[in-house]
């Protein structure tokens, strides 16, 4: 029986990564095995991509090929086997943050994100994503109290607002998968709402 592929999106600061692993938790104490990754990144190759994506000055064009280059690696390598053997996945960030970062902050056209997609996803798709939707101020004290600013976290709130805006969109497209998740609460009314969206697939 093939595995499920969840993801968590959202801006900077919203809160997702800190919900990956309590999900985690109450999936293995289901008897499920879990894989926990990210993008880019999750595998070797791709986390050397993610050191130059997050650090290194670059166009919009060149930073959207590498984080796609880093993608199809992580497919490839540690997705696609993991679905396989009927693991469940957790990403952190997927196809949607390109859409929402190099398309909606970047300015980068869509159809160009959109045939990337189909060249190195070939179809494939999570069954879940959870977007972590937080107003780009708020998010901003939260990363402010929480670490160095990366080259993505040091933009403007203007670019947060076109990238919030853009996961918007994709979630107006595709409803079907996707669920908003109210960030602004305390952390554990949020992993509340996690669970409700998770248990409601019925799939565990």
């Amino acid at each position: 029986m093939a595995g499920r592929f969840v993801t968590f999106e959202g801006i900077d600061g919203a809160g997702k990564s800190s919900h990956i692993e309590a999900l985690a938790g109450w999936l293995r104490g289901r008897g499920h095995e879990v894989v926990m990754t990210r993008e880019p990144g999750g595998t070797a190759l791709a986390e050397r991509v993610r050191e130059l994506v997050l650090h290194e000055p670059m166009d919009a064009l060149t930073e959207c090929l590498l984080v796609f280059a880093a993608r199809r690696d992580h497919l490839r390598a540690c997705i696609e086997p993991a679905l396989e053997r009927g693991a469940t996945v957790l990403c952190d960030r997927f196809t949607d943050a390109s859409f929402a970062y190099q398309g909606g902050g970047r300015g980068l056209s869509v159809a160009v994100l959109a045939q990337l997609e189909t060249w190195v996803q070939q179809g494939r798709q999570p069954d879940l994503t959870l977007w972590f939707d937080l107003a780009p101020a708020a998010a901003a004290a939260r990363r402010a109290a929480a670490r160095a600013p990366d080259r993505f976290e040091r933009q403007d709130e203007a670019f947060f607002e076109r990238v919030r805006a853009a996961y918007a969109r994709r979630a107006d497209d595709q409803p079907q998968r996707f669920v908003r998740i109210d960030s602004a609460p305390e952390r554990a009314a949020v992993q509340v709402a996690v669970l409700a969206a998770v248990e409601a697939r019925a799939w565990w």
